[in-house]
């Protein structure tokens, strides 16, 4: 159930959230459902006022029918692929990371979950000039590594600097302030608040977990609801904003077959539409690197299974491993 707070759409302000709350309206469907008049009455707002809102609302949270062929035709359209910057990754995910949709990596602690998210920042930022809102909800994230990465693709200091400043980072450590985040940036884009080289097109989350997992517990009923929202945010902001959005998921090792699954349970396992599991190996080609095994475990392009080998050096680099391969095993 989503709360009514200021920017959620235009002309919703703090003082009518005021207004509407003392009345007991607090949330869209309790202000959609009212009579406008009645509403306009009690609160002394303006019914014309009232009623562009709701209108508003009515079409950003309501679904309407519409044919096959114009999604279609939507899709081809608005679905961009942007690489990864690696070519063993990107074969994986058949060609890229796909605006429109949540790509979900997962993997054990030193997995290379981290190393794979900031190598996706630079690349998208210095190779295919476009921004990044990167949301680090662990500490993970280091200043120092995101240079590095540049530096690995130019040596030119402008050019490193224009890079970095194509990555926004916001670090969260709880689901709300993440909310918040969100929020923000469909605000932004709402009211054309965006950065002088264009808006957000990959968004990064590391990671998805460490917000969520606090609240499956003793609450569960309402844990499951705040990561349903959360997950509703994401998914929205991928589809409207035409955005490419990537989180990472902990796993945990399932009591029967004793095999590592994704955590976050059944109702997460829907919200990303593509699934990779990213395990460490030790490296036969030098000290500095670590062999990792990218595994496809959920695709609706490609068949699951597939897996191919990446070698991330100390930098976080992900470069192409002697035995690289796309075949299944």
């Amino acid at each position: 159930m989503v709360i009514l707070r200021a920017g959620l759409c235009p002309g919703l302000t703090a003082e009518m959230i005021q207004l509407l709350k003392a009345n007991s309206i607090a949330t869209v469907v309790d202000l959609v459902s009212s009579d406008m008049e009645e509403v306009a009455r009690k609160c002394s707002l303006s019914y014309k006022a009232l009623v562009a809102v709701r209108r508003v609302l009515l079409a950003q949270f309501s679904a309407f029918p519409v044919n096959g062929a114009d999604l279609y035709e939507e899709l081809k359209s608005s679905t961009a692929i942007l690489s990864t910057g690696s070519r063993s990754l990107d074969r994986l995910l058949d060609s890229g990371l796909y605006t429109g949709e949540v790509t979900e990596l997962t993997g054990a602690p030193g997995s290379g979950k981290t190393q794979v998210c900031l190598s996706i920042a630079v690349s998208t930022s210095h190779d295919l000039k476009q921004n990044v809102l990167y949301v680090d909800s662990t500490g993970g994230f280091m200043a120092s590594r995101l240079l590095q990465l540049a530096q690995t693709r130019t040596g030119d200091e402008e050019e490193q600097v224009e890079a970095l400043q194509k990555i926004q980072v916001a670090r969260v450590f709880d689901v709300y302030k993440m909310l918040d985040v969100l929020q923000d940036l469909r605000c932004n884009v709402s009211q054309q608040v965006l950065s002088s080289s264009g808006p957000v097109k990959v968004l990064v989350i590391d990671s998805i977990s460490a917000v969520i997992c606090p609240l499956l517990g003793g609450r569960q009923a309402e844990g499951l609801a705040v990561m349903m929202q959360l997950a509703r945010e994401l998914k929205t902001l991928a589809r409207e904003l035409s955005m490419a959005v990537v989180v990472t998921n902990h796993v945990t090792r399932d009591g029967s077959s004793g095999h590592l699954k994704p955590a976050l349970g059944r109702s997460w396992s829907f919200v990303p539409s593509t699934r990779v599991l990213l395990e460490s190996r030790e490296g036969t080609w030098g000290k500095a690197s670590t062999r990792r095994i990218a595994s496809l475990t959920k695709s609706s392009r490609q068949p699951t299974g597939i897996e191919v080998e990446l070698d991330i050096g100390s930098c976080g680099v992900l470069e192409e491993s002697p035995a690289a391969s796309g075949e299944g095993r």
